[in-house]
């Protein structure tokens, strides 16, 4: 891949974060360092890891789609390839049932085995482990992600971690004390950075070893009462997740691996433990965690917050990947109020791109969001202006919505502006779902009828096909008309809001009453004065 000088030159200085953490792996592999900047293995390997005990999920998504822009920055910085992994950790135990699939007394007979030893409870797959890791990448391939699906269960089997696993035989006492520090007292006892499988039950066995022969990959351990000398290879053990994650960036060469917030204690022990195996831990930073409505932590237990399925049932891809690449070391909300916000400063950034210098183009989230291979398209209403149109018209068909935006776009249809057609769909579903139930008009004050009723006046004397602006100049003039005795022009928009549109909130009422329509804005405004 080529990318032209001007663009390289601007990357090496732009201040967007998947350029800072590109430029670690500059540092990492200095182009003009004794290996030319190309590592032995000949490409910059990106890993993002995924726990098949549960179905991918936003957080997925996220971790996915931002290892991706740094790796997208990346090209723009360097020539030298890169490969993304998307690591599954399917020889993982199964700790517990998960409370979201069927036939939980099945699985409560498998709890400890390896994933994908456990059946799948769908029926569907050959083990549980087989039937999430398709649903990953299922889910990946959905949104077009370019990566490569890798099985622990698969690596471990077939001897590719062998090397490894004997490296972490050799050095168990460093190992062991780094880990034991950081655990309680009663863990301590019991602690392996080796978790054997049994041969009696199948179970990961969290149980004390002994090293017999670290270059044989021979331990010993106690299990159900007998004490058991047995290799660790080629799949017969797995090792502690700290210890498992160091041995696989040693192993597979990982150079980038980001983490959530949660995981900060887990990526310092494993780089201790990536260093005592001989090798440097890979480059990545810690993001935050998205927080529910209420600012606390969402948890798929819990099924507080947002998931990837409603935020597409009410908002299109980009405004999530836009939403997901801002300010990814800042915690953010996450509900369904952040969505229509979300979808209109995409529009917005999206709107301006062109117009940017390349250095301020660099800067901008849809360059990010779309590689810098932005669709062409521009959006004639926002999707604010949308949801109030819906608002009013209450149970309405995407056609009639279209009638409805051929008073304020004179070429409205579903041919000239897919994207809007995309967003008429999302606004229906978010007012059916989210708003409509929450809507509720209220009576005007006497101040406040009286100057709707000026507005109506006003509205019914203006020539037709009378521009959003004349309207806005209308509606500013009658909210700052001392005889209406509003304090603030504020007050008045809100009363506007609260008596037309049942909302604290709304568009600006000049771009709404052009798409509305004059006559059915002064329908609104007899229904209000009539309550």
């Amino acid at each position: 891949m080529t990318v032209s000088d001007t663009l390289r030159t601007a990357a090496q200085a732009a201040k967007a974060w998947p350029y800072e953490e590109a430029r670690k792996l500059l540092k990492r592999y200095p182009p003009h360092g004794p290996d030319g900047g190309v590592p032995a293995k000949g490409h910059i390997l990106f890993e993002t890891g995924y726990g098949p005990s549960g179905l991918p999920h936003i957080g997925t998504f996220n971790e996915v789609l931002r290892t991706t822009m740094v790796r997208n920055a990346w090209h723009a910085l360097s020539d030298v390839p890169t490969r993304l992994i998307a690591f599954s950790d399917d020889m993982d135990g199964l700790r517990k049932v998960p409370d979201n699939v069927p036939n939980q007394a099945m699985l409560t007979e498998h709890l400890g085995k390896p994933l994908t030893q456990v059946p799948d409870p769908f029926e569907k797959f050959e083990s549980f482990a087989h039937h999430n890791n398709a649903m990953l990448r299922e889910f990946l391939d959905r949104f077009g992600f370019d990566y490569e699906f890798v099985s622990a269960t698969d690596r471990y089997q077939a001897g590719a971690f062998d090397d490894a696993l004997k490296n972490v035989l050799r050095h168990y006492q460093a190992i062991m004390d780094i880990m034991l520090p950081t655990l309680r007292k009663e863990r301590q006892a019991t602690y392996s950075p080796v978790l054997p499988i049994s041969p009696k039950s199948g179970i990961v066995l969290q149980v004390p070893v002994e090293v017999i022969d670290a270059d044989a990959g021979l331990i010993r351990f106690e299990d159900e009462g007998e004490m058991i000398e047995q290799s660790i290879l080629s799949g017969a053990a797995k090792l502690q997740w700290k210890v498992d994650w160091a041995m696989r960036w040693v192993a597979l060469g990982v150079d980038y691996e980001m983490a959530g917030k949660d995981l900060i204690d887990s990526v310092t022990q494993s780089s201790k433990i990536c260093r005592a195996l001989g090798a440097r831990p890979p480059e990545g930073f810690n993001y935050e965690m998205f927080l529910d409505e209420k600012g606390e932590k969402i948890s798929k237990s819990k099924g507080n917050g947002l998931s990837l399925e409603q935020w597409l049932t009410y908002g299109p891809q980009e405004s999530l990947a836009f939403y997901a690449y801002r300010e990814p070391k800042k915690a953010k909300q996450l509900h369904m109020g952040v969505i229509p916000r979300a979808v209109d400063e995409y529009w917005q950034f999206r709107g301006n791109y062109a117009k940017q210098a390349i250095e301020q183009q660099l800067g901008n989230p849809v360059h990010h969001v779309h590689d810098g291979k932005l669709p062409d398209g521009t959006l004639p209403v926002t999707f604010g202006l949308l949801l109030n149109l819906v608002g009013v018209m209450g149970d309405a068909s995407r056609d009639q919505v279209w009638a409805y935006l051929k008073n304020y776009v004179a070429d409205a249809n579903a041919e000239t502006y897919p994207e809007l057609d995309a967003l008429i769909g999302h606004a229906l579903a978010y007012h059916r779902d989210f708003v409509a139930p929450t809507l509720q008009r209220r009576a005007p004050e006497a101040n406040e009828a009286a100057a709707l009723e000026r507005l109506d006046a006003e509205l019914a004397a203006l020539p037709e096909g009378a521009s959003a602006e004349d309207i806005q100049n209308i509606v500013y003039a009658i909210g700052k008309d001392e005889a209406f005795g509003f304090a603030e022009l504020r007050d008045w928009f809100k009363a506007l809001y609260q008596t037309l549109l049942g909302a604290d909130q709304g568009p600006r009422m000049g771009s709404f009453i052009a798409l509305y329509g004059i006559a059915n804005s002064r329908a609104l405004i007899a229904e209000a004065l009539a309550t």
